[in-house]
């Protein structure tokens, strides 16, 4: 999620949670019970995006613990809601554990034996999911992989020992579909349903989802105690949360009691959802590229002209939304072309290709859009048809002929400006566009879902609020030499590394703005601090451009002298505000002890130099922002010692 703000996504959540509701009471009335008509949400996705080609990455937060944590937190309380006794609906923390690719390239996930050493899965893979834990979750999913051997939903380690033990998570496990049987039939890790339910059970699995197999794995818990492979006692601690959740649901009070059953059709899709909407699509955009300032375009001029809009994504609804997108109705959906008519008098389109694969090309339909018009905007990318679940992708480029079909459109338009808009998930390698003075500005679109039109429309002529702010979740490398294998490659802890010796293509942590920020004034509240003390870090940003606008001020930590290998900077900070032209906010961060702890086989502190970098991306980078980035240091003094221990 490239929003970079916590609120946002607590807001989408808490309307998702309004809209289940809605519509499960709806089902309820009219006696429907089916998939997707309940209140238990397999959401949020907390995996770590740990390599650019695979297919679920759409489904992330990116590629940084940190920033999934804080979203992750905001997703699930507001999914769930704050009433004292009722959950709006209940949210499922997944995919449980080191669950990141590959899909089908070069192996399926259903065999795949993800390797991670002790310290990177503490690291990069578990805090995320600890947090979860914290923010009050009612379940988790186990995932398909095995984690160093053992699948992840028969591993004991990682579903009883840590998740129980340690974090005293009080919910439910429920399995990815068809884990349980994968078990066997994938990972040959077991040789019957009957071994499986035993393992699965044990290991602390208290739900399994099936592929629709009447005897599944489950329906041998009976058999397993009448073995006594499995004591009753533990049936009895497996079935409570589930019979918790309902309760907590309100299944089994009377309705009235429970506030949330007054919710129904007229709460979905209102006024307030769609503005939602809107504002959740504007604040994804991430703009890569704006030569010479080209955007925003003057709404009197634009209102005038004619805009060229073409590509796959031009003008197909189905496009825009990601895998597992709810269905929309269709009166509110705006396409870039729909959109785009609320600014224009004239647009014009052309597709080009039908579908984003773009095996077949027709320039004629994309040259006789572009002829005449005075703005020509390019929609390309991938689509769920090109990456999803179950799908990666096999290289960077953009698909087929989509590179024709903008080389053309920059032929064609002859000068004139070209905006080039992406849908995608994973990064594209558009080095050529980013290259090429002849595309003005390039913005990274992902899947904005109903509002995409609108919100395309508003963000080229700087609307008010339109102005974007977003950042790139997640590297972009610059070609596929970058990018290692799928099956080999792992991430060494919470780390941001180029791919290979050159600078990406654009870096975790980049995006533009229609506005200028400067950083001043760096504050660290203690230049030494205790093993186990916590700092405030202060910074004031101003805004010294043209326009108001909004910053994404990022925070990261750099150690001195660890005695682990530990990432060049880890984010661990950042916030997300607008700050009007002309004037300055001074933004504070905490720094706790925790978020100088190391992993070497217990969370450790160590005393050693400290460095704090403050700006709008990542220090050092090659690629950069127009604005600043600030350093500080500190001092750690003291004997090594346990978190456990402060």
């Amino acid at each position: 999620m490239s929003s970079n703000s916590p609120q946002l996504i607590f807001d989408v959540a808490s309307a998702t949670a309004t809209e289940v509701r809605a519509k499960h009471n709806y089902f309820v009335s009219v006696g429907y019970y089916n998939d997707h008509m309940g209140l238990s949400c397999f959401s949020p996705v907390l995996n770590i995006m740990r390599h650019p080609l695979w297919g679920r990455n759409q489904e992330t937060y990116g590629e940084d613990p940190f920033l999934t944590t804080e979203l992750g937190i905001a997703f699930v309380k507001g999914l769930q809601g704050d009433h004292p006794r009722y959950v709006k609906a209940s949210a499922g923390c997944k995919h449980f554990d080191v669950h990141g690719g590959p899909e089908n390239i070069p192996i399926s996930r259903f065999i795949f034996d993800a390797k991670v050493e002790e310290r990177d899965w503490r690291m990069t893979f578990l805090p995320q999911f600890e947090a979860c834990v914290r923010a009050g979750t009612f379940s988790f999913m186990c995932s398909y992989n095995r984690i160093n051997g053992v699948p992840a939903c028969a591993n004991k380690k990682l579903l009883t020992d840590i998740l129980r033990g340690e974090w005293g998570f009080q919910g439910y496990v429920v399995s990815d579909e068809g884990a349980l049987e994968l078990i066997m039939f994938g990972h040959r890790f077991t040789h019957s349903f009957l071994e499986t339910a035993i393992m699965a059970v044990n290991a602390g699995c208290n739900l399994e989802v099936s592929y629709g197999i009447k005897n599944n794995v489950f329906m041998h818990i009976t058999e397993a105690f009448a073995k006594s492979n499995v004591s009753l006692e533990l049936i009895r601690d497996r079935v409570r949360p589930l019979f918790r959740t309902r309760m907590r649901l309100g299944e089994f009070d009377p309705p009235t009691m429970n506030p949330y059953n007054a919710l129904g059709p007229k709460d979905i899709q209102s006024e307030a959802h769609r503005s939602l909407a809107l504002k959740a699509a504007l604040q994804s955009f991430v703009l890569l590229k704006n030569q010479n300032g080209m955007l925003p375009f003057k709404a009197e001029y634009v209102l005038r002209k004619t805009i060229a809009v073409v590509g796959p994504f031009a003008d197909n609804a189905d496009l825009l939304f990601g895998d597992y997108a709810p269905v929309s109705e269709p009166q509110y959906i705006y396409t870039p072309r729909r959109g785009l008519a609320t600014i224009s008098a004239n647009v014009t389109y052309g597709l080009g290709c039908e579908h984003p694969r773009c095996e077949q090309y027709h320039p004629d339909d994309v040259k006789a859009a572009i002829k005449g018009a005075d703005i020509v905007v390019v929609c390309l990318g991938t689509g769920t048809e090109l990456e999803k679940e179950a799908n990666d992708r096999s290289n960077l480029s953009l698909p087929r002929h989509q590179m024709d079909l903008l080389q053309d459109a920059v032929t064609w338009a002859d000068g004139r400006p070209v905006v080039l808009l992406l849908f995608n998930a994973g990064p594209l390698d558009v080095s050529w566009a980013k290259e090429k003075d002849a595309v003005g500005a390039i913005v990274a679109c992902f899947f904005p879902a109903q509002a995409t039109g609108l919100a395309v429309a508003k963000m080229l002529v700087g609307a008010e609020g339109a102005n974007p702010a977003g950042r790139l979740p997640a590297t972009w490398p610059a070609g596929m030499h970058q990018v290692p294998p799928m099956e080999n490659y792992t991430m060494i802890g919470r780390t941001y590394r180029y791919y290979g010796k050159e600078a990406p293509l654009y870096p975790f942590g980049y995006g533009l703005s229609y506005t200028t920020f400067q950083y001043s004034d760096l504050v660290v509240s203690a230049d030494h601090v205790p093993i186990c003390g916590n700092l405030s870090i202060s910074v004031v940003v101003e805004n010294v451009g043209s326009r108001n606008g909004e910053e994404v001020v990022q925070l990261y930590l750099c150690w001195g002298q660890a005695s682990v290998p530990m990432p060049r900077w880890q984010l661990v900070g950042f916030l997300r505000l607008p700050i009007p032209q002309g004037q300055a906010a001074k933004v504070t961060f905490p720094l706790s002890f925790s978020q100088r702890a190391i992993w070497t086989g217990q969370w450790w502190l160590e005393p050693g130099p400290f460095t704090l970098f403050v700006g709008g991306q990542q220090p050092f980078q090659e690629v950069r922002l127009p604005s600043n980035v600030l350093q500080a240091n500190f001092d750690v003094f003291g004997n090594s010692c346990s978190t456990s221990q402060c």
